[in-house]
C-alpha cells in the first residue's frame, strides 16, 4: 500500500432555519491519497460505496430529535436540519449514484428491530422491502437483527410468511414476503455445534477487473444485549481476529488487496458531532480498529447511532477511513476509491457523510411501499388508548431518573402486583425508544402507535424472587456495565427508593433502599417484575441471572396500554425515586 496524506473535499447544503437561510457546510471529508502509480490512468478503477447503518425500519421521516442532524449555523453556533425518511433516502441515493459506473450500496447492520409501528407491526417485512427498493446489496448483521432469533432472521433473508392469528394478519398482510434481495454477512457469528457461520462471512465483487472483499461483522457482545432466545445456539467471535483471518485467506488464495469492513460496532465523538467531524473519537470500536490488518482500507461502522468521518490508524500506524452514518436513514456515507486494477491496491480514497434532507422529491417506488403499509396500519396506529397531562420524556434528571421511565415501571408493577404479587418493577432505559409528546392543549391523546414507538420489542413480562441484597447488587451494576461502557440507570416503580453516591467507589454506591418507606431487608425476599430482556441479565445486569424467572402471560406493551386505559390522563413521573448525593 502507498503512503497516504490527507485531502479534503467540501460539501454544501441549503438549509431552512427560521426562514430560508443559505448555510454552507464546511466540514472536512476524510481522505487518503498517495502518489499515482506509473501508468495508472490506463488501469485505474473508480468505485463508489454508499453506506447506511441502524435504519431500524424508519420508513417514515423520524419525529423529534430522532429526525434531526446537527449542523453549523454559520456564525459559530449549532442548529439542526430535519433529515430522514425512506422516500427521501432513496432520492438522495439516486442523486449520489449519478455519474458513477461502479457503485454499490451497503449497510452496517440494524436494518430492522426496534422499528416504528409501520414496520414493526408486520415483523419488519416493510423495512426489508423498502431496503430492496433502495437497491441495498450487502449488509452486516446488527444486534437487533437477532431480536426475534436466528430463525426469524433467516426468514428476513429468504422470505416466507409467519403463521398469523391476527385480523388483519401481521405477516404478509396483502402479499407474500419474498425476503431480502441484499446479502447478509456474518463473519463472526457461528453455530456453536458446527462452527459454521450463520450467513456467509464475506462477499466479493468485481468492478471492471478490480476485486473488492466486503466482510460483515456483529459486535462480539451481542448476547449480553439481546434476549437469550435471540442468540441461542450461536457464538460471537472477536471482531478483529475474525477480520484478519479472512483478510489473510482472501489475500493469499484469491489475491484480493482491497478490503471493506462492515462492522456493527461504533464510537462516539465529542463536541457537537457534525456529520463529517471526528472529534475525540472513543468507544468500543477503538480497540477493534487497533488490531485490524493493515490490508483493511475502509471500516463502515454503526451501532452507536453517531455520525463521524475519520482517518484512524491501527497499532501498526496504517490509516483507514472509518465512518458512521448516524441512524434512521438520516445520513449516507459516500466513499470513493481509486483502485489499481493491476495490483488490486487502493491508491486514493475519500469519504463524505451526506445529510438526507427533506427538500428533494420523494421516490415513487418508496412512496408506494410507505402508502401501502400506512393504510394497512392506520386503524391500529390511530386508536386512542388514553391521554397525558404533559409530555413524558426520556430526559433524565441529575440522578438519572426519567419521567417516562417512571410511568413504564409503574405500568409494569400495576399489571403484575395483583395477580402475581410483584412488589417492585425495574425497566431498562435502552428499551424505551421514544418519548410521548403533548404538543397541544392538555390532556393530549395517546395512540397505540405512540405506545408502540415507546416499547416496540414485544418483550414478555417476567417476575423473579430476589433477596434485598441481590436487588442492591443489581443497582450497583448500573455503574459497572461493560456492555454499554457507561452508567445506565434502571427506572424503578413507585414505592421503591434508594440513594446513590457520586463519589463512592463502584460496588459501594447504593444505600438507603426502601419499599413503601420501610428499609429493604438484605436477607428478605421480594418479588420483582421486568421485561424478559432485562430479567434474563440483559445489558450485563448479570445478578438477575441468579434466580429463576416466571412468565406472566403478557408483554411489556400490554402493560403500558392497560395503564393508560386505567389512569388517563397520565402525568409525567415524579422523578423522585432515587437520590444522588456527593
Amino acid at each position: 500500500m502507498s503512503v497516504h496524506r490527507p485531502l479534503h473535499r467540501p460539501q454544501a447544503l441549503l438549509l431552512a432555519v427560521l426562514g430560508i437561510i443559505a448555510i454552507a457546510l464546511g466540514g472536512p471529508a476524510s481522505a487518503l491519497a498517495g502518489g499515482s502509480p506509473t501508468g495508472v490512468a490506463n488501469r485505474s478503477v473508480d468505485l463508489q460505496i454508499l453506506s447506511i447503518n441502524d435504519f431500524h425500519g424508519n420508513l417514515l421521516p423520524p419525529g423529534g430529535s430522532s429526525g434531526r442532524i446537527n449542523v453549523p449555523d454559520g456564525s459559530g453556533g449549532t442548529t439542526t436540519v430535519n433529515a430522514g425518511g425512506v422516500t427521501y433516502l432513496a432520492s438522495w441515493l439516486n442523486q449520489l449514484r449519478a455519474g458513477h459506473d461502479n457503485t454499490i450500496t451497503v449497510s452496517a447492520g440494524d436494518n430492522i428491530g426496534a422499528s416504528p409501528l409501520i414496520s414493526g407491526y408486520f415483523h419488519d417485512e416493510p423495512a426489508i422491502e423498502a431496503l430492496n427498493a433502495l437497491d441495498l446489496q450487502i449488509s452486516s448483521v446488527g444486534n437487533h437483527e437477532f431480536d426475534e432469533g436466528p430463525a426469524e432472521l433467516m426468514r428476513m433473508q429468504d422470505g416466507g410468511c409467519r403463521p398469523s392469528t391476527t385480523t388483519p394478519p401481521d405477516s404478509c398482510p396483502d402479499h407474500t414476503f419474498t425476503g431480502a434481495d441484499f446479502e447478509y454477512l456474518s463473519a463472526n457469528v457461528v453455530w456453536h455445534d458446527t462452527g459454521q457461520t450463520l450467513f456467509p462471512p464475506y462477499a466479493i465483487r468485481n468492478f471492471d477487473g478490480a476485486k473488492v472483499a466486503f466482510i460483515g461483522l456483529t459486535l462480539e457482545g451481542t448476547p449480553s444485549i439481546v434476549t437469550p432466545s435471540g442468540t441461542a445456539g450461536l457464538d460471537f467471535l472477536d471482531e478483529a481476529t475474525t477480520v484478519n483471518k479472512y483478510v489473510d485467506m482472501l489475500q493469499h488464495k484469491q489475491h484480493i488487496q482491497t478490503f471493506v469492513v462492515l462492522l456493527h460496532q461504533g464510537g462516539f465523538q465529542t463536541g457537537p458531532s457534525y456529520v463529517n467531524d471526528c472529534q475525540g473519537i472513543s468507544g468500543d470500536i477503538m480497540p477493534i480498529l487497533a488490531k485490524l490488518s493493515s490490508r483493511v482500507d475502509v471500516v463502515l461502522s454503526g451501532h452507536t447511532h453517531q455520525p463521524y468521518n475519520c482517518v484512524l490508524p491501527n497499532d501498526q500506524g496504517h490509516d483507514m477511513i472509518v465512518t458512521s452514518a448516524s441512524s434512521f436513514g438520516r445520513v449516507i456515507t459516500d466513499v470513493d476509491l481509486k483502485i489499481d486494477r493491476a495490483t488490486g491496491d487502493v491508491y486514493q480514497s475519500s469519504a463524505d457523510n451526506v445529510i438526507v434532507t427533506r427538500d428533494v422529491a420523494t421516490d415513487p417506488a418508496e412512496d408506494a411501499i410507505v402508502s401501502t403499509y400506512s393504510n394497512l396500519i392506520a386503524d391500529v396506529n390511530n386508536a386512542v388508548i388514553g391521554s397525558v397531562t404533559d409530555s413524558l420524556t426520556r430526559t433524565a434528571n441529575a440522578a438519572g431518573e426519567e419521567s417516562l421511565g417512571d410511568v413504564i415501571a409503574d405500568s409494569q408493577l400495576d399489571a403484575t402486583s395483583g395477580p402475581f404479587g410483584a412488589q417492585i418493577a425495574l425497566m431498562n432505559p435502552g428499551g424505551i425508544r421514544a418519548d410521548i409528546t403533548c404538543s397541544g392543549t392538555p390532556p393530549c391523546p395517546v395512540t397505540f402507535g405512540d405506545a408502540f414507538a415507546v416499547e416496540p420489542f414485544g418483550n414478555d413480562m417476567w417476575i423473579k424472587d430476589l433477596t434485598g441484597d441481590q436487588i442492591r447488587r443489581i443497582l450497583e451494576q448500573q455503574f459497572d456495565n461493560p456492555s454499554v461502557g457507561q452508567t445506565r440507570f434502571l427506572q424503578v416503580s413507585h414505592g421503591f427508593s434508594y440513594t446513590w453516591s457520586a463519589s463512592a467507589p463502584v460496588g459501594a454506591k447504593i444505600s438507603n433502599l426502601e419499599l413503601d418507606g420501610v428499609p429493604i431487608d438484605m436477607s428478605a425476599t421480594y418479588t420483582v417484575a421486568g421485561n424478559a430482556f432485562l430479567m434474563a441479565g440483559g445489558d450485563n445486569f448479570t445478578v438477575l441471572q441468579e434466580q429463576p424467572a416466571y412468565t406472566v402471560g403478557m408483554v411489556d406493551l400490554d402493560t403500558l396500554v392497560s395503564y393508560f386505559g386505567a389512569n388517563s390522563p397520565v402525568a409525567p413521573g415524579p422523578q423522585d425515586r432515587y437520590t444522588m448525593v456527593p
